[in-house]
């Protein structure tokens, strides 16, 4: 019989062997698995123990300007890239009162070592209104994006990341993302109210005030200023552009992503035959060729030209006549829509002016065609479809659920209270503007082209966006006269054009060229 502790030895030698171990002496215990530190203890983070609503009646008894402040690195055309990121809040202070007015929710991103002078600063904000600016802060050009795969659906149980952007924009401008107030963390003062900004020239003149307090509060006065807006932020831009010139702030630059400049002109904003839908045919045209084989014809710039044309002459006057007095279009005019669209004859002729929802309806009978982008289409009563807009529910989500985390664990920025993504505010929102129930802003737009004949605009839209189509785009700005500063750029894409990987990067291109060809300018 085998003494106990003889077998024990040997039972310990076989076992060492085959773990790879050797000698006679026992393994020295594993060293205790490290946790890494809280994000509250780690270096630049600022926890904000402010509670932040977006209630039309709310407002801060006051306002702390500080923030978090990191200084990551990403990669970036295959080398190390470094930058410095704040997230936090600055106080905009009222032009005419000198009160504060709105505590502002940014995220900013600086990098490189040039003068201020020298390096542009570009301000950045979607729409809604009501909308916070993570679309343009994690989907197009700040130097983290989601890395999505639309417009297709992302494969079943395959995460939405963040990833280092390619695309980002900050080797080439300082970039400052800020938020509307009643969106992620921005919040009026007390005595002003949430509600109280909730309108065309109130929401306009804080920004603007966020501005000058930006470039006073960072040592940026002589800094080329630019203005990135999309959807609604396109004629935010253009009456913050004039506000600021008039305030003694140059603008530099306005870029519009698919911006909605004039309601007025919009077709869909208004119930259906109030309103010619010319704006709209060539989109209906692009999305329909793309729907006929699931892509675009090889003379597909062609057709929208001939499209174009055909909404600017023939149906213009035609729809003039018909919501005018009733006066029925003609056989080539309908047949024309037919080619198109491929709707039915006898549904133009009952139709003619045919706003966005009802060619969305009618277009792929049994689908849910995408508003913001119509190349996305899902089955009725599907769970894509439920939200009425596909395009949107496909990425929406991995937006809504990933800010939060960005912020505390990448920019080391906490909050008691949720980030607002999207503040329903429309009800509520004061359109009225110029005198105008709904906004015309490209008088505004002028306005400040006369004070700064030197700033330059550039507008993005895209081909399959039936919320702000491109050639009303096209038409808005045309009022505006030929002018080498003024560009139009669109992409096979829809409103938010850069969610597309190939878009993005000619977008990139294209906002390269535009900044550099400002620089030159002057």
């Amino acid at each position: 019989m085998v003494p106990t502790s003889t077998l024990a030895s040997a039972l310990l030698a076989a076992i060492l062997a085959a773990c790879g171990g050797g000698g006679g002496s026992s393994p020295a215990p594993a060293p205790p698995v490290q946790q890494p530190p809280p994000v509250a203890a780690l270096p630049g983070t600022y926890a904000d123990p402010v509670t932040y609503s977006g209630a039309a009646a709310a407002s801060l008894a006051g306002a702390t300007e500080a923030a978090s402040t990191v200084q990551p690195r990403i990669t970036l055309d295959g080398k190390p890239f470094d930058y410095t990121a704040r997230a936090g809040h600055l106080t905009a202070t009222d032009l005419q009162t000198g009160q504060p007015a709105a505590s502002f929710f940014y995220i900013a991103y600086t990098a490189g070592a040039q003068p201020a002078a020298q390096r542009p600063l570009t301000f950045f904000y979607n729409g809604g209104p009501g909308s916070a600016s993570i679309w343009l802060h994690l989907g197009a050009f700040g130097p983290r994006r989601l890395a999505t795969s639309f417009p297709l659906a992302q494969p079943a149980g395959t995460p939405i990341q963040l990833v280092d952007n390619q695309e980002t924009l900050l080797d080439h401008s300082d970039l400052v993302f800020v938020d509307a107030i009643g969106t992620g963390y921005s919040q009026a003062v007390a005595p002003n109210t949430n509600a109280q900004f909730w309108g065309v020239d109130k929401d306009a003149a804080a920004f603007r005030d966020f501005v000058r307090r930006y470039l006073v509060a960072n040592n940026r006065q002589a800094s080329p200023v630019y203005l990135f807006g999309e959807s609604y932020g396109g004629p935010r831009a253009a009456v913050m552009a004039n506000l600021l010139e008039s305030a003694g702030v140059r603008v530099t630059g306005v870029m519009l992503q698919s911006p909605a400049m004039n309601y007025n002109a919009n077709c869909g904003v208004f119930n259906p035959g109030q309103l010619s839908c010319e704006g709209y045919i060539p989109s209906y045209a692009a999305v329909s060729a793309y729907h006929q084989n699931g892509s675009l014809p090889t003379d597909f710039s062609s057709v929208l030209q001939q499209a174009r044309a055909f909404a600017a002459g023939s149906y213009r006057s035609e729809v003039a006549a018909f919501l005018g007095g009733g006066t029925p279009p003609t056989d080539a005019t309908i047949n024309q829509l037919v080619n198109y669209t491929g709707l039915p004859a006898l549904t133009w002729r009952q139709d003619f002016s045919m706003v966005p929802g009802a060619y969305r309806a009618r277009r792929l009978p049994g689908q849910v065609m995408g508003r913001y982008d119509a190349r996305v289409i899902a089955p009725v009563g599907s769970a894509l479809a439920a939200g009425g807009d596909p395009s949107l529910t496909l990425v929406g989500s991995a937006f809504n659920n990933t800010i939060r985390t960005y912020l505390e664990t990448e920019l080391r920025y906490t909050a008691p209270t949720p980030y607002i993504n999207s503040n329903n505010v429309l009800e509520l929102w004061n359109f009225s503007h110029d005198g105008k129930a709904l906004p015309d802003t490209i008088p505004d737009l002028a306005a400040a082209l006369t004070l700064n004949p030197a700033m330059k605009v550039l507008a993005m839209g895209g081909y399959h966006d039936l919320a702000t189509p491109f050639y009303q785009t096209e038409l808005d700005l045309a009022r505006l006269g030929p002018s080498a500063g003024i560009q139009v750029r669109n992409y096979n894409s829809g409103h938010m054009s850069y969610l597309d990987d190939s878009v993005r990067r000619l977008q990139k291109a294209d906002l390269r060229a535009f900044y550099n060809s400002v620089s030159v300018a002057q």
